[in-house]
């Protein structure tokens, strides 16, 4: 049976770009049409389309002026002339469908649709000016605390979508961007050409994944993804990809490193997604001496504090994501926000061993101020205790030994009484016991 693998990948020029979509259908299967003359057309009387931003073997999309009922700039989806098929179809609507069932600051809106005059379907979009959440992070060189701010907004967004019923199926960094709002960076999630309904179709075409067809992107796809027989892919898959993503974020790579990838037969890089465990971001970052410098200092740390500041809670954290077993990875997206949410805020994070030692550790590192302070209290006290113990103590040995002397005394004068008594007694005796006197014989 031939194998056919369907990505999101972009080339480098166009994963820089603004806003990059969606899917590479069957590569070796599906042509690829670019009209440059397209520049210029007006859709459905309202959109002008006006710089072709992204490309993937389904559509294009492209920055579009929308002049009726108000004019503003908007991103547009357009399928490609000639992929009219109904897999191609099916997948299209379904993307546009995924996004129109969302509304979360954090995801892309769909804000309409239609059809072109010559049948081809498209979709207008919220225009998302950003860059890749990884290049964004590294440029502006954010700490890893920072860092890991945006990701809880991603981990939001993503479980806003699993609320809604739908599971992503391709995340990764150049599918979520991050544009600036009010001075702040906001990162927004895109490129839902992948995504699975859990619980109805998402059109009355339901598109069915074939049997041997892998659907995601090989560094960021879950060992259930890399299945021949994936159709039972849940959400749980999204989080082993965002657990990738905080990798990265960490690392500056991910857990599978992308060279090897490369070089490695098809056969052989799913045997890396399904078998291979990889090592602890910690252990990554040790190991990468020659790049250390530069990732400590996009991160705003020195090299040797790095790793340390990576080993442990955050190391547990995201290879909790990266469980082989689906069973022992974050439940939810937000399960997961909120564990480095607890990490952010000095808590205990549920990732951790379940020792009393180490949230007794956690506990005192939360509240050291305050464990100061009434240790300090204790200490004043105990002392106060001590002091006032040891001079009753030696109230109660100086009354000791004055009793003591008294009774002494008491007892010297005791003595004395009785010998004099004694004396009185035997010269009594002696007056009762004088000799007679002799008579003599006549």
């Amino acid at each position: 049976m031939r194998r056919s693998f369907a990505s999101t990948e972009l080339s480098e020029q166009t994963a820089n770009r603004p806003l990059s979509t969606t899917l590479d259908e069957a590569p070796a299967l599906v042509p690829i049409v670019t009209r440059l003359d397209e520049i210029g057309t007006v859709l459905f009387g309202r959109y002008k389309l006006l710089e072709q931003i992204g490309e993937g073997g389904m559509g294009t999309v492209w920055v579009a002026e929308q002049t009726q009922p108000v004019r503003r700039t908007v991103a547009l989806k357009l399928i490609k002339a000639g992929m009219d098929s109904k897999a191609v179809l099916s997948r299209f609507e379904a993307e546009r469908q995924a996004l129109a069932l969302m509304d979360h600051p954090n995801i892309a809106k769909v804000l309409d649709g239609g059809t072109t005059e010559n049948g081809r379907p498209f979709f207008v979009m919220e225009y998302v000016k950003g860059i890749p959440l990884t290049r964004y992070c590294d440029d502006a060189r954010l700490s890893v605390a920072d860092r890991q701010a945006l990701f809880v907004s991603v981990c939001q967004a993503v479980q806003h979508a699993h609320q809604k019923g739908i599971i992503h199926r391709d995340l990764k960094p150049s599918n979520i961007l991050v544009c600036i709002h009010d001075g702040k960076p906001v990162p927004k999630v895109i490129d839902f050409g992948l995504a699975k309904a859990m619980h109805q179709p998402l059109t009355e075409h339901t598109l069915h994944t074939a049997v041997g067809m892998l659907v995601g992107t090989p560094h960021y796809m879950s060992p259930e993804q890399a299945e021949l027989n994936n159709l039972d892919v849940d959400t749980r898959t999204d989080i082993y990809a965002l657990g990738v993503i905080l990798y990265e974020l960490l690392t500056g790579t991910t857990p599978l490193e992308k060279q090897r990838f490369k070089d490695a037969a098809w056969p052989e890089m799913l045997r890396h997604i399904k078998e291979e465990e990889p090592p602890r971001p910690s252990a990554r970052l040790s190991s990468n001496n020659g790049s250390l410098a530069t990732l400590a200092t996009q991160r705003q740390i020195t090299p040797a504090k790095l790793p340390r500041l990576v080993r442990g809670e955050l190391d547990w954290i995201v290879m909790k994501c990266l469980e082989k077993d689906r069973s022992r990875r974050y439940d939810t997206a937000i399960g997961l926000a909120r564990d480095v949410e607890r990490y952010l805020a000095g808590e205990a994070v549920e990732a951790g061993p379940p020792s009393k030692l180490y949230h007794l550790r956690k506990f005192v590192r939360k509240y050291r101020v305050v464990l100061a302070i009434t240790s300090l209290i204790l200490l004043l006290l105990v002392s106060g205790l001590v002091i006032a113990s040891g001079f009753y103590q030696a109230m109660r040995a100086t009354e000791a030994e004055r009793q003591a002397l008294k009774d002494r005394d008491q007892a010297i004068q005791s003595e004395i009484e009785a010998r004099k008594l004694l004396k009185k007694v035997l010269r009594e005796q002696q007056g009762t016991t004088k000799p007679a006197k002799h008579v003599a014989d006549p």
